[in-house]
């Protein structure tokens, strides 16, 4: 299929999902099971079922049949994505330490981006056995019902989650620090279910822990952006981003004008 032809992306979403149910499978099979991990650049654990999972979900997504260039934190980067209109952008597992911890909160994310921005996004929960999924123009559902952030624009008692010095910025707003989630899509997919009302993600992001939870927060009625409220655009030549907050659109436009008026400041 040329890349120029209309995707279904009702259709897609449903491959999609069925791919990360599959790869999710796989990933429990050796969830607190002794595997090998090693250490990449910036001291990045990984292991050998982050590469299993990688190689599943590569080859079927590719069995969708789409002219689309790949992204993946476990693939060797490959520059010829850049001419690609469409990319799968994907991380097999997000938060492989808490994947190598036993913890229960790492996450399968696989997005469809075109011309910049995902139009397909699917999010797995192995252990909790929850799936997000979003299409662009058709929301987004948790487990097949439909989901939306939370509609409030006030700080107070708001929940967030995000790195600590970041949430201490926030706290005499009277937003309320939650407990840690390791994988930082599954971070943001928690605004799209109202589980959260703020999440904020540090500096460095990478495309494949932001594209799918984008979408699903787009989609379900919230917003993800830099602090200035610029828009993250994905696959380009360096897939990394700034610090981003997501939240309800209402609280996300308090967070943003709070930021403007220099009242929200980070070092």
């Amino acid at each position: 299929m040329r890349a120029s032809e209309p995707v279904d992306r009702t259709a897609l979403a449903r491959h999609v999902a069925a791919a990360v149910r599959e790869a999710g499978a796989l990933a429990l099979k050796s969830f607190k099971a002794p595997v090998k991990s090693w250490f990449k650049h910036g001291h990045s654990p990984v292991s050998e079922v982050d590469i299993a999972v990688d190689a599943l979900l590569r080859a079927r997504l590719e069995a969708a049949g789409l002219a689309c260039g790949w992204l993946s934190e476990e693939t060797e980067d490959d520059p010829a994505r850049l001419a690609a209109e469409r990319v799968w952008i994907v991380d097999p597992i997000d938060g492989t330490r808490a994947f190598l911890a036993g913890l229960p909160d790492w996450s399968i994310s696989v997005a469809l981006t075109e011309a910049g921005r995902p139009i397909v996004a699917a999010l797995y929960v192995p252990v909790s056995d929850e799936l997000f999924l979003a299409t662009a123009g058709g929301g987004a559902t948790h487990n097949d019902r439909p989901i939306t952030a939370t509609d409030d624009s006030a700080l107070a008692g708001a929940r967030a989650a995000g790195p600590e010095r970041r949430l201490a910025v926030l706290a005499p707003f009277g937003v309320v620090a939650m407990p840690k989630v390791h994988s930082l899509a599954l971070r943001i997919a928690r605004i799209a279910k109202g589980d959260l009302d703020i999440a904020l993600a540090g500096r460095d992001g990478h495309d494949w822990d932001l594209a799918a939870a984008d979408l699903l927060v787009h989609e379900a009625q919230g917003a993800m952006t830099t602090w200035a409220g610029e828009t993250p655009v994905y696959n380009r030549a360096k897939p990394t981003h700034g610090a981003l907050v997501a939240a309800g659109r209402a609280r996300h436009r308090t967070l943003n004008e709070l930021f403007r008026e220099g009242r929200i400041t980070f070092r």
